[in-house]
């Protein structure tokens, strides 16, 4: 699911959905990267003050809504009912921001794979709650979990110890394949500079079985760099100039 076949182009990672086109994660973001063929769509995902998992890259409202505060001292019902869209465009002016269920249940009738990151902090409960509701809306083979936090990390192997696991990285440790063997992890997610510059990291890791997902790729004149050294993905908020470059 993960792996590059040989000849094949790398996955299109839709970074937050299609955040090139619309307000980053957001039900019209992930509905358009969908529609322009994206393979996977990425979304995170924070948990309220009232324990419900909703969809937030950062740990406050500010940047992304009309509103002020922290993810963590907000309810869902407070976070929902804040406009998410009008930040980007006025066409998207009252767009909400959606709920994880809402977009697991989206993907889970429509069809999509589902990059889920989860953001810091997330309790163990956290854990099993945003993936048994995956687990519901039958995403579990559609479903890889990337953190910056091998704890995290941890976390998921302990509630689902068959998921795919990645481990986002903004600096390279000094010896990946040996970091992916200690967490048993599927895929290793470097930033593409870090990979420019370590070039022979990808056919290490693809030796061990271990994908590369590389973030985020908006320049390209990269794609066909990374694509050339068989890197798995490119998370790439250009999702459709994307998939039109791979041939899609």
């Amino acid at each position: 699911m993960l792996l590059r076949e040989r000849g094949e182009p790398p996955a299109v990672v839709a970074h937050r959905g299609h955040s090139a086109q619309a307000p980053e994660n957001t039900m019209a973001a992930f509905v358009d990267a969908r529609r322009a063929g994206a393979d996977w769509i990425e979304v995170d995902v924070r948990i309220a003050a009232d324990g419900v998992p909703v969809v937030m890259h950062d740990p406050t409202v500010d940047r992304t809504t009309g509103g002020t505060g922290r993810v963590a001292g907000l309810t869902a019902e407070e976070i929902v009912a804040l406009d998410a869209g009008s930040w980007f465009g006025p066409g998207f002016a009252g767009e909400p921001v959606p709920t994880f269920a809402e977009v697991v249940e989206e993907l889970g009738r429509r069809g999509g794979r589902l990059l889920l990151e989860l953001k810091h902090p997330h309790t163990r409960d956290d854990v099993a709650r945003v993936l048994g509701m995956a687990a519901d809306a039958g995403l579990t083979d559609r479903l890889v979990v990337q953190s910056f936090r091998p704890s995290i990390l941890a976390d998921v192997a302990a509630v689902a110890p068959g998921l795919p696991r990645a481990l986002l990285t903004t600096t390279l440790h000094e010896n990946p394949v040996a970091v992916c063997g200690e967490l048993v992890l599927s895929s290793y997610h470097p930033a593409a500079v870090d990979v420019l510059e370590r070039p022979e990291l990808v056919d290490a890791l693809h030796a061990a079985g271990v994908a590369t997902m590389v973030w985020t790729v908006n320049d390209e004149a990269l794609w066909p760099r990374l694509a050339s050294l068989g890197v798995d993905g490119l998370i790439s908020d250009r999702t459709a100039d994307l998939v039109t470059w791979c041939g899609g």
